[in-house]
């Protein structure tokens, strides 16, 4: 994929590049948003940026495909690739936009690097950049085909439901009254909504319905709280104080790459903490609805019962599957006989062969469970995860 002489200048220079990747993308951004405040108001995310997070999670992109291409000439990392490119296209973002992303990250590499940015290094960069770009282009493109559009559509809250004391389930209808495409269960949608300074921001958020369900989309959002150094969730935030029955959200199509992959006799593991349950329970409910017959491994860590949002459900579709044992822990008041103390600990959990897994929670927690999986002899390639917000497992946060 990358020529053989700019191979040989990315391997030579790439050491300096990774070392400098947290200064480059910090004046990318400082460069990027002074030239189009616009970008920082209705694409960007605000909490993101003010936390570092989304910095972390490019460096760590851009420096994981360049690694990629020195190791694995022949082949290219579609898994990395596919879960940037569903986020962009859940944001909407177009082709156009990947130039001035070119335009202002070169010009922060040659800012930061100053001299050693020789002619045959910046061309042998803007190559990387390049194969990157038009691959996830291809990729978004073919998305959009997919979903037949790539605009906001308006939704409108048909029921609120207060699941915990920080999490909100929202059920909506398309306002327009027309057609709904279906979606693959663990898949999200994004939502925009006007915020007082005018901003439009954008989040994620797990369709935590199973599919299947004619016009009713379901989304499950919890309260990001503040502190010291992260600002508060101002969409989630915004959505648990002022979004009621009747109000409307603009939505966009489902996308998203935890998808159930597989026959019906492979053995699974469904492992989630916190508000990672949401994409999971979808993924039981659409098992439960499909009969599944082989083993199904239900796991899940929580702070408390009452923390446990959709917990109910959880239950009710591991209770209807032939053989899904459940496995839970919570940090405290764990009933007795049910449930465990504790964090996960898959160490006297049975793990069948061949097992697929799907993990979404904290990074912490996906590390950790991803572990137990790989030394109880579950394949690497078939442990999938979803992260919510920027991807720092890529940046090794």
């Amino acid at each position: 994929m990358l020529s053989e002489q700019s191979a040989a200048t990315v391997r030579a220079t790439l050491p300096a590049v990774g070392a400098s990747l947290g200064e480059i993308t910090d004046r990318f951004y400082t460069g990027l948003f002074a030239a189009h405040p616009e970008l920082l108001r209705d694409l960007f995310n605000r909490g993101n940026q003010a936390a570092g997070t989304q910095r972390q999670a490019l460096a760590g992109s851009i420096a994981a495909f360049a690694t990629h291409l020195l190791e694995h000439p022949d082949r290219r990392p579609d898994a990395m690739l596919g879960r940037i490119a569903h986020k962009h296209a859940s944001l909407g973002v177009k082709p156009e936009q990947y130039a001035v992303v070119h335009e202002h990250l070169f010009a922060a590499i040659a800012g930061v690097l100053g001299e050693a940015v020789t002619s045959e290094v910046a061309a042998a960069w803007t190559e990387v950049y390049w194969l990157m770009a038009n691959a996830l282009i291809a990729i978004e493109r073919r998305l959009y085909e997919e979903s037949g559009t790539a605009e906001w559509r308006t939704w409108q809250v048909v029921e609120r439901v207060a699941e915990t004391e920080d999490v909100v389930t929202f059920r909506l209808r398309p306002l327009d009254g027309g057609p709904v495409r279906d979606f693959r269960a663990g898949q999200y949608v994004s939502v925009r909504v006007g915020l007082p300074d005018g901003a439009r921001q954008i989040r994620q958020y797990s369709l935590s319905g199973a599919p299947g369900s004619g016009t009713l989309r379901q989304i499950s959002v919890k309260r990001v709280p503040g502190d010291a150094t992260t600002p508060q969730g101002e969409v989630s935030n915004h959505l648990h104080a002022h979004v009621r029955e009747g109000d409307a959200l603009e939505l966009s199509e489902p996308y998203g790459d935890l998808v159930l992959d597989g026959a019906a006799d492979t053995p699974l593991l469904l492992a989630s903490a916190g508000i990672g349950v949401t994409p999971i329970v979808a993924m039981l409910g659409r098992l439960a609805e499909t009969g599944h017959s082989a083993p199904v491994t239900v796991v899940h860590g929580d702070r408390s019962p009452a923390h446990h949002a959709l917990r109910a459900e959880h239950e009710a579709y591991a209770a209807k599957l032939p053989q899904a044992p459940v496995h839970f822990w919570y940090e405290s008041q764990a009933p007795q006989g049910t449930a465990r103390t504790g964090l996960v600990d898959l160490t006297d959990v049975t793990v069948p062969a061949g097992t697929h897994a799907y993990l979404c929670g904290p990074l912490p927690f996906m590390r950790a469970v991803r572990s137990q999986l790989i030394e109880k002899g579950v394949a690497a390639a078939d442990i999938h995860y979803e992260v919510f917000g920027p991807d720092l497992w890529l940046a090794g946060a």
